[in-house]
């Protein structure tokens, strides 16, 4: 029996997303001030709707994909976004970082509306695109962090945790009424893309 079709789950799940995105909506895009240890860190993604709604929709379009994905792309993602780390601390220049990361939530949001299934490479390829730009944006703030290590720690963490809480959003509520939750959801993330892109012009 799929329980999905249940009003109350429907309802339920619906009103998870719209939380994630109000509270989004009143966050900054990045955190302000020095940044300092661990806490600052763990703050940063779930602070930053751009970073939190790009990690989210990589658990959820993982889930929906599904077979190795469902771990493939959570775990591409920090690591791949951990080169990009580097090259920010490193003051390795890339072209319009901003951009790109209002890109990528434009980009998963709609691969998650659109429920697009490619191969293995691309989707993994497209993640570590996206990944290597958000890494550069931590890793240039990460030099002016009071304990750099401690702040990296608490970011790996937050990103692991979101990553499960879309793997969770995916698996759970994803497929519910046909899979309408799940690409609602994805819509929603894509509009969300069109407004940080539309601040940047």
């Amino acid at each position: 029996m799929r329980t999905w079709r249940q009003p109350a789950h429907v309802l339920a799940a619906f009103s998870a997303v719209f939380a994630l995105f109000a509270l989004t909506a009143t966050a900054e895009a990045h955190t302000g001030g020095t940044l300092g240890g661990f806490v600052s860190g763990f703050e940063h993604p779930i602070f930053g709707p751009d970073h939190l709604l790009a990690m989210f929709a990589v658990g959820v379009w993982g889930a929906q994909i599904g077979g190795r994905s469902i771990w493939e792309l959570p775990v591409a993602f920090p690591l791949i976004m951990a080169f990009g780390g580097v090259l920010g601390i490193a003051g390795v220049p890339l072209p319009h970082v901003e951009l790109w990361i209002g890109l990528s939530v434009l980009g998963l949001g709609l691969a998650i509306a659109t429920v697009w299934r490619p191969l293995e490479i691309v989707s993994i390829a497209c993640v570590g695109l996206f990944a290597i730009f958000h890494g550069h944006a931590h890793g240039a703030e990460l030099p002016n962090a009071a304990d750099p290590v401690a702040y990296g720690v608490g970011f790996v963490i937050a990103t692991g945790l979101i990553h499960v809480l879309g793997i969770g959003f995916g698996l759970l509520l994803g497929s519910g009424v046909r899979g309408m939750i799940g690409r609602t959801a994805g819509a929603l993330i894509a509009l969300a893309g069109v407004g940080f892109l539309a601040q940047l012009v």
